[in-house]
């Protein structure tokens, strides 16, 4: 469930932290799913538990998991007043990607097509329940 590149320069707890993002996003990881426990999680990927534990403590931080106190850590409910909050950093920052986009010469279409492709993924997703 989660690859992790040991090469990359990205700190290994900002890449689980993405992949599990990624997972709740895409439908894979449900609401009130409960995720591999730091013990489990660290033996399975042979990285510290602290590592782990800190990608779970700032995904907590950032609302996409909560914990309950020797239950484990779940994927957190979208609360509407959250999920306009999140939509609106996405949207600044994907305004500057964008604006990086036009500046490189995506057209329309290829920006369209880059959305569509995002939609099926999370459709695909969704259907692996």
């Amino acid at each position: 469930m989660f690859e992790l590149d040991v090469r990359s320069r990205k700190p290994i707890y900002e890449q689980l932290m993405g992949k599990v993002k990624e997972l709740i996003l895409h439908g894979i990881l449900q609401a009130d799913e409960q995720l591999p426990s730091v013990r489990s999680l660290s033996s399975q990927l042979t990285v510290n538990p602290n590592t782990i534990q800190k990608a779970y403590r700032e995904l907590e931080r950032d609302g996409y998991i909560y914990s309950l106190q020797g239950k484990g850590s779940f994927v957190a409910p979208v609360r509407q007043e959250q999920n306009e909050n999140q939509k609106a950093q996405l949207r600044e920052e994907l305004l500057r990607l964008m604006a990086e986009a036009v500046y490189l010469g995506f057209t329309v279409a290829e920006v369209s097509a880059l959305y569509l492709e995002a939609e099926e993924q999370r459709e695909k997703g969704m259907g692996n329940d």
